[in-house]
């Protein structure tokens, strides 16, 4: 009787866990409602997921005592469904035609197929046994359905398309259901969730490594970005030093111009009788001795003059 307590406290806090896990992608799929797209997320663990429970459901059916197996794996396939007819609506066209080809050759096929057989070709311990391999073949198919987003992780040394509440739930899931399945007995159930723990611990260990690699590869980035945007402040107030002072050298150069002196009245006057006198025709002026006598006393006084201009 302490035995059986201790199995259904513990497969309680099993279905706890589990439904923590069915409802872990919700983030996930809100992301991918409000962009409107799948982006990189792999919508094969979702359908994997779904053909699982769908089974799980189905074998609690047929095990006596196996109403927590029927609670918990009922409630994740009403999720899954969920989740997978989210992700085939947003996904690209050949990504839809794709997992619309799974969703049906799994979740429709080949689970139609194992219910139909095990009900009409056996009966009594031996559907049960038939059902619970297959059951655990599958467990372990979703448990490593992530695989191919722990190779992503590896590929692009980024955690952005592993989400973390989603790999920590499944390895909780693990162990719980592990420990649950030594109490009981039933080793479908243990050796699938066990391996899944161990695979989740791995997971893990993973995110831990990129995550902290990424932070590591960001704050150099930002520590160039500050270090740009200061370069270029302080080119920006180079710059406009430069101008600056280029301003008030023009300044001081026009002010010099202006303040040259101005020529005078009377040199002004001067000025024009030399042009004047320069500029008259000289074979207009008389050709005799006299006049020549004159125009040389003419020009004696006019460099006279020129000399006792003021300067």
């Amino acid at each position: 009787m302490a035995a059986l307590s201790i199995s259904f406290i513990v497969g309680v806090i099993g279905n706890i866990i589990s439904i923590l896990v069915f409802l872990s992608p919700i983030t996930t799929f809100r992301g991918i409602v409000k962009k409107k797209a799948t982006e990189n997320f792999k919508g094969i663990p979702y359908i994997c997921t779904l053909l699982s429970t769908s089974l799980w459901t189905y074998y609690g059916l047929l095990k006596p005592d196996g109403m927590l197996i029927v609670t918990v794996n009922g409630a994740g396939a009403v999720l899954q469904v969920i989740y997978v007819t989210l992700f085939i609506i947003y996904a690209p066209r050949d990504s839809k035609i794709k997992h619309l080809k799974l969703v049906g050759i799994l979740n429709v096929g080949f689970y139609g197929a194992v219910v139909l057989i095990t009900l009409l070709a056996t009966h009594g311990s031996l559907r049960l046994t038939i059902v619970g391999f297959i059951c655990a073949g599958v467990t372990l198919g979703m448990y490593g359905a992530p695989l191919g987003a722990m190779k992503n992780v590896v590929v692009t040394k980024s955690v952005e398309y592993m989400p973390f509440m989603l790999t920590f739930f499944l390895f909780l899931n693990g162990g719980i259901w592990s420990v649950y399945s030594l109490l009981i007995k039933d080793f479908f159930i243990g050796v699938p969730n066990a391996i899944g723990f161990v695979l989740g611990s791995v997971q893990l260990i993973m995110y831990i490594i990129y995550n902290n690699k990424s932070k590591a590869k960001k704050l150099p980035l930002e520590k160039l970005e500050e270090e740009g945007a200061a370069h270029l402040v302080h080119g920006t107030v180079e710059m406009d030093k430069y101008n600056e002072d280029m301003k008030i050298k023009k300044e001081r150069s026009l002010n010099k111009i202006w303040s040259l002196p101005k020529p005078t009245v009377l040199r002004q006057l001067s000025l024009q009788k030399i042009v004047k006198l320069h500029s008259t025709n000289v074979d207009s002026l008389p050709l005799s001795t006299e006049d020549d006598d004159d125009v040389e006393n003419q020009n004696r006084n006019l460099v006279n003059n020129i000399k006792h201009l003021p300067r």
